[in-house]
């Protein structure tokens, strides 16, 4: 009796964080995880939609499998640029600049950002909105935050996708990169429930626009300490700003070399 009182009291101080279903590497634990997930979805304000998309996901194969396979950021930054099409991107960027000076002067004058840094990102990220992903949202980004990996990352991540469900700016239809991030940048869900802008003024923030899109990518910098008017070169300010967008130095280089030749 005296042990079991124990058992018991030891339950009673534990917590809350103890109980909850465990991070997996194989999708074994998959569906246990999502219904205890879904009570930490409910207490950070998801809705019925959000949950019911939830519900609906599905193991992501292929998106772990691309997390385990992550080769290019090993490249040093030369065949980096070479393998990513660094001059392509510039040619056209150059061009997408010409054609439209207006926009990216509009959005450097309310956001501080110059068109080179956008338009490098944009060509980097979608080939300027030539290939968004093929994967479902909602489930890859669910699975990277049940996968044991780098689970606290990403669960603020679904969460966030969870309530752009709610708030219609995504479905469980929608189409991404296999890491979860979605539109002509590549928001990861959270960031985009963060810094989207409703650009083209029709009360919806959709990342599939790419007014909308570039809008929000310049507010994510700005929101995260560029300085207006300051280089943005390796070892100056807004360097450290590229860094936000992208964990990789190689990417971070490469977007701040393509974006001044593209303003150059």
């Amino acid at each position: 009796m005296l042990r079991f009182a124990s058992l018991i009291a030891c339950a009673l101080v534990l917590p809350l964080g103890a109980l909850a279903a465990p991070c997996g590497n194989t999708s074994a634990g998959f569906e246990a995880w999502k219904a205890d997930f879904a009570k930490q979805a409910r207490r950070s304000g998801v809705k019925k939609k959000g949950l019911q998309a939830l519900a609906q996901t599905q193991y992501a194969t292929r998106t772990i499998a691309a997390d385990r396979n992550q080769k290019s950021f090993k490249y040093s930054l030369d065949k980096f640029m070479q393998v990513r099409g660094a001059n392509t991107i510039v040619a056209q960027g150059r061009k997408r600049k010409a054609r439209n000076p207006q926009f990216y002067a509009a959005l450097e004058r309310q956001y501080g950002v110059p068109a080179g840094v956008l338009i490098a990102i944009h060509g980097m990220e979608t080939g300027f909105g030539n290939f968004m992903g093929d994967s479902q949202v909602v489930s890859a980004i669910t699975t990277l935050a049940y996968d044991c990996r780098r689970s606290e990352f990403f669960v603020p991540h679904a969460i966030g996708a969870l309530k752009l469900v709610d708030q219609g700016s995504i479905t469980m239809a929608t189409k991404g990169a296999k890491h979860g991030e979605l539109g002509h940048t590549q928001f990861l869900p959270g960031n985009a429930l963060t810094y989207g802008v409703d650009a083209t003024g029709d009360r919806q923030v959709d990342f599939f626009n790419m007014t909308d899109a570039l809008a929000s990518t310049a507010n994510f910098l700005r929101k995260k300490g560029w300085k207006p008017g300051r280089g943005y070169q390796q070892g100056q300010p807004n360097f450290a700003v590229i860094q936000q967008w992208n964990a990789a130095t190689v990417y971070q280089q490469s977007i701040a070399i393509m974006a001044a030749r593209i303003d150059g």
